[in-house]
């Protein structure tokens, strides 16, 4: 995978351009970005999100990066991943999708 970064497109046509390394948080996403070529979305770097609207898929992108900041073991302090309560259950069936 030669991209640093990765566009995500939802259902509704909202794009989110993310460093590719955010975007490995997604298990489902790092195994299509890493297959050297075996999916068309690791030599484009963008993969279509048809399952996610593009408010969820924006707070699944902030919750990727909340994810690589508390991966330092450095880090004080980050606090709780907040969730809007009207979208709880988007998010749970797209982090159970995206098996972060």
């Amino acid at each position: 995978m030669s991209h640093k970064r990765v566009k995500l497109v939802s259902r509704d046509g909202f794009e989110f351009v993310i460093d590719y390394k955010a975007a490995c948080v997604s298990k489902t996403l790092n195994n299509m970005l890493g297959a050297d070529g075996c999916f068309t979305e690791s030599e484009l770097g963008e993969i279509q999100l048809q399952e996610l609207s593009g408010r969820v898929l924006e707070e699944v992108c902030r919750y990727f990066y909340f994810s690589l900041q508390n991966q330092d073991p450095n880090a004080r302090g980050l606090g709780q991943f907040n969730v809007d309560p009207s979208i709880a259950l988007d998010l749970l069936i797209a982090a159970n999708f995206l098996d972060t």
